[in-house]
């Protein structure tokens, strides 16, 4: 499922508001170091009502697309096919368009995220826990169905999504037990904790990080370092960040789009770190 890096090809970021993406810094920066010079990565405003006009625009020069919310699912229906990955959460990030003129889907989150916890030395968990109840902990169950096969515990704010996340671990095949939000501190026990949260939702757990705390996968990178992931450092436990998810899923799109692997995640990583650190 790959484009042909050859001739002037175009690809970008769709989503809602986008201003604030970091993949064209990730992506351009591959494109350097691939040699890659006539090929471009933008970012387009697109909600669900304009994403089958955009598409309807596109010319063969285009390679692919990166798509964060809230086109993640929207965008399903106008694809010729679904990854198995993507099918599972009902969830595409990364769409190719093949050298015969088919649109493909694929998320890249869910191997970016095991990608991630792999090179921090977390190759198995026996039981997790995640913070919050939204898109990204479905990815984060998904990644988990690969890694942990014990018991993850979802702490969520309302019964509904509390019941979405046991209809989601039972599509999954992991056994998911549901937790009040009041009592979230009991996960930062868990031997991987992976943090799903807008910003700021999970700061007030920081006070309760135990002194030895095992692994925080905190999806958050701006602001980084989150409250949360600064104290689980001081503890002296292992942290990894959205910078690094957003890497590692990066890497999978440019090496989809382009046809060339490995994708340099060296220099993709500088960049983004680079483009933070100027924010």
């Amino acid at each position: 499922m790959t484009s042909r890096a050859t001739g002037a090809r175009r690809a970008a970021v769709l989503g809602k508001p986008i201003g604030h993406s970091l993949s064209p810094v990730l992506h351009r920066a591959a494109y350097a170091e691939l040699g890659l010079g006539d090929w471009s990565y933008d970012r387009f405003e697109v909600d669900e009502a304009g994403l089958a006009g955009f598409f309807a625009g596109l010319g063969p020069e285009w390679a692919g697309l990166s798509l964060t919310m809230p086109l993640k699912r929207a965008v399903m229906p106008l694809l010729d096919e679904v990854s198995e990955t993507a099918a599972s959460v009902d969830a595409v990030n990364t769409v190719v368009f093949t050298k015969d003129g088919r649109k493909v889907g694929d998320n890249t989150d869910i191997p970016g995220m095991v990608a991630a916890l792999r090179e921090h030395g977390i190759e198995e968990v026996e039981s997790a826990a995640i913070l919050g109840a939204g898109a990204t902990a479905s990815s984060a169950l998904a990644a988990l169905a690969r890694i942990c096969p014990g018991e993850v515990v979802v702490y969520v704010r309302s019964a509904a999504r509390a019941a979405e996340m046991r209809e989601w671990g039972e599509r999954l095949d992991v056994d998911v037990r549901t937790a009040d939000w009041a009592d979230a501190t009991e996960a930062l026990r868990a031997p991987l904790v992976i943090a799903t949260t807008p910003a700021g939702t999970a700061d007030a757990l920081a006070t309760a990080v135990p002194e030895r705390p095992t692994t925080l996968f905190d999806v958050l990178y701006d602001p980084w370092p989150t409250e949360l992931a600064a104290r689980w450092s001081m503890f002296g436990g292992a942290v990894v960040g959205g910078l690094d998810l957003l890497v590692h899923q990066a890497v999978l799109q440019v090496e989809r789009m382009t046809g060339r692997t490995p994708a340099p995640l060296e220099a993709m990583r500088r960049a983004g770190e680079r483009a933070l650190a100027a924010r």
